[in-house]
């Protein structure tokens, strides 16, 4: 009796399972499909042309999207570039390098960043961080390359060493024995064990990271300067592809800059379909392994 009971809530949840699944992958084809229909009319050569160069002024017909490609992928390396060293550094300070209990606060701390509410970043980004440059540098208004970075180092910062946290621990366990064996101390066995056998973690972070930096839009709205344009420098002004949907269809609906959009929002979807297929292939050969 119990063993049938047994069964039946097995199947129940397994077909809830194959239900949820079969909904997203439904959505995601959905999506894809939406972008593809609406980007249709983008594919002759004329208009192609016009996307695909670097001048946007759609009031002189130009639409080109190039600037902000290219802004959305400076920023993102710009900001992964910041987080990750920090982001190491706090997993070895958590892993060894520190005392027990401030690693132990400082973990807490990392994990109530991920319930902050990006805008909440965007906010303190816009009245902290944007006078501070602007007073640091004297020059431009403060809103620029250098202020997304920043800010958006901060928000993807909580991804990265949540990730490597939680590689470490599965490969700590592991390398325990034959580091007591050797004497080691735990810094020791963090430095030449621990890390040295996590290169899949580090790599699944930076994958992780970039993803979760590509595909924000608030901190690049409120804090990039939003400027079409290629910086010249970190003090420059920018704009990112999600920032850029967000500003001109507040603004427009039928015009090929209002289509162009849907250019902008097939490229980021691919990018994070090539993001989650690099994860699901630095997976795969542990699960071999395994």
């Amino acid at each position: 009796m119990y063993r049938t009971a047994d069964r039946r809530a097995g199947s129940l949840w397994l077909l809830a399972c194959r239900s949820s699944a079969a909904v997203t992958g439904a959505a995601v084809l959905a999506i894809l499909l939406f972008l593809l229909w609406f980007s249709l009319p983008l594919l002759d050569a004329d208009t192609l042309s016009k996307l695909l160069s670097w001048d946007w002024r759609p009031f002189h017909g130009g639409f080109g999207i190039l600037p902000m490609v290219a802004g959305s992928l400076l920023l993102s390396l710009s900001a992964l570039l910041l987080a990750f060293p920090v982001s190491v550094g706090i997993c070895c300070f958590a892993h060894g390098m520190g005392p027990s209990g401030p690693a132990a606060c400082l973990l807490r701390l990392v994990k109530f960043m991920t319930s902050v509410p990006t805008v909440v970043y965007g906010f303190v980004g816009v009245f902290v961080l944007v006078p501070l440059l602007r007073e640091a540098f004297r020059s431009g208004s403060g809103f620029c390359w250098l202020a997304a970075a920043v800010g958006l180092a901060v928000l993807i910062l909580p991804t990265i060493v949540l990730m490597l946290h939680s590689q470490f621990m599965l490969i700590e366990p592991q390398v325990k024995l034959t580091a007591t064996a050797l004497g080691m101390s735990p810094a020791q066995r963090l430095l030449h064990l621990v890390m040295p056998n996590s290169g899949r973690g580090f790599a699944a972070a930076l994958v992780l990271g970039f993803g979760r930096a590509l595909g924000d839009t608030m901190i690049p709205l409120m804090l990039a300067g939003n400027a079409p344009q290629v910086p010249g420098s970190l003090l420059e002004s920018l704009r990112a592809m999600t920032a850029h949907i967000a500003l001109v269809v507040a603004t427009d609906s039928q015009s090929l800059a209002y289509l162009s959009l849907f250019a902008c929002g097939l490229i980021l979807f691919l990018s994070t379909t090539l993001v989650n297929l690099g994860l699901q292939l630095l997976k795969r050969p542990e699960e071999d392994k395994g």
